[in-house]
């Protein structure tokens, strides 16, 4: 079993408060990469159940979150507009497609 190598503390002031700014900026890119992520897939699920209406409200918000991480530079901006793109033709696929009832 192989385990981690033990980190150790920088010895200077500087580096002690770049690793704590490193903690904190951490776990606030997590927070957002997970905030993406999430947004994506509830878009992904409503187009998968047929909801036209839930499917274009998600879509909406999840454009505001992606351009969001996207601008801080959490995800490349590429990898945002194609996952807009993909979304945005399904979503419109589910809009042009006549109701099966």
């Amino acid at each position: 079993m192989a385990t981690k190598p033990k980190k150790k503390n920088p010895r200077l002031a500087s580096g002690r408060k770049r690793v704590r700014q490193d903690i904190k900026i951490n776990a606030a890119n997590t927070s957002l990469r997970s905030k993406y992520r999430t947004a994506v897939k509830n878009v992904e699920k409503a187009v998968l159940a047929g909801d036209k209406t839930k499917a274009t409200e998600l879509f909406a918000k999840m454009q505001a979150v992606v351009d969001t991480v996207a601008d801080k530079g959490i995800f490349h901006k590429n990898k945002a507009a194609r996952d807009k793109s993909r979304l945005s033709t399904k979503v419109k696929a589910l809009a042009a497609a006549p109701v099966a009832a």
